[in-house]
């Protein structure tokens, strides 16, 4: 079973300031450079979790990019990363409030310019899953990639599925949700859940949504009905990356059968371990 996770792939600076930041001087402060991007991070933990999976993206032709690529490969994700010598590998610089919750300033980088032609045709014969980050949606410049590799993987008869990724960047839900008509999962934390059903039938655009809700856990809903599953206890260090280990283990039981109150589960419990520790990449 191989799973397509089509996104960004780059490096997260983690700032964890020791007070109060200082605005025009200085606070001192944790720092902390990984590997990081929506995409790069679920096929790590899909990987991690013993998935076969390929990471569909755009890194830059530098010494972040190599570095991406060479953490991706160690950690066992089969890397299909076009090389853009025009720009730079994604960058997202990340704060980290003494609760653990994230505030993120990112730089796509090379992966606004994915290409539709960035996913060979190939992968497509040899998978069954294509996740994809809604990032490459919300980003006008790789909009149009990611609509018809989603297009190109419903043809094919793969599942698909999306994470929404950004509530204060989806400005428009109705054509969000136009955008994956017929994707049959979708991952939002609660507030991308609460924008795109406010005034929205979800079921009339997905099969499925699985949704997270922080410390109180997680739900499955569908036509049929809804099932949640709660939170594991666990102290918030760093919530960079939950929703992407969330989607990983999630996607990764559920692909190989598992009901979702088990899959959820297994989503869940990934999301836990990341943010227990700073950063959104397995720990070791």
């Amino acid at each position: 079973m191989t799973i397509l996770v089509v996104g960004d792939a780059g490096l997260d600076v983690v700032v964890l300031p020791n007070s109060e930041i200082v605005y025009g001087g200085d606070t001192s402060a944790q720092v902390r450079i990984t590997m990081g991007g929506a995409g790069a991070n679920t096929a790590t933990w899909c990987a991690q979790q013993g998935a076969d999976v390929v990471l569909v993206g755009r890194i830059g032709d530098d010494m972040a990019g190599r570095q991406v690529l060479s953490n991706l490969s160690a950690a066992g994700v089969r890397c299909e990363l076009a090389v853009d010598p025009n720009a730079a590998t994604c960058c997202v610089v990340i704060m980290v409030d003494k609760t653990g919750q994230r505030t993120m300033l990112p730089d796509h980088g090379a992966g606004a310019w994915l290409q539709p032609g960035d996913l060979r045709p190939e992968l497509l014969e040899t998978s069954k899953h294509l996740h994809l980050s809604g990032y490459i949606l919300l980003d006008p410049q790789s909009r149009d990639a990611g609509l018809a590799m989603l297009k190109a993987a419903h043809d094919k008869g793969l599942t698909t599925s999306v994470d929404p990724q950004s509530a204060a960047l989806i400005h428009d839900p109705g054509q969000f949700l136009d955008w994956i008509k017929g994707v049959d999962l979708l991952l939002p934390n609660e507030d991308e859940l609460a924008l795109l059903s406010k005034d929205h039938r979800l079921f009339d655009y997905v099969t499925a949504v699985a949704a997270t809700a922080g410390s109180a856990g997680a739900s499955w809903a569908d036509r049929t009905g809804t099932v949640s599953v709660p939170a594991e206890s666990v102290s918030c260090m760093d919530s960079t990356g939950a929703g992407d280990a969330f989607n990983a283990g999630f996607l990764t039981a559920w692909l190989a059968g598992a009901a979702p109150e088990a899959a959820l589960r297994a989503g869940v419990g990934a999301a836990s371990i990341v943010v227990s520790g700073i950063g959104a990449i397995p720990l070791n």
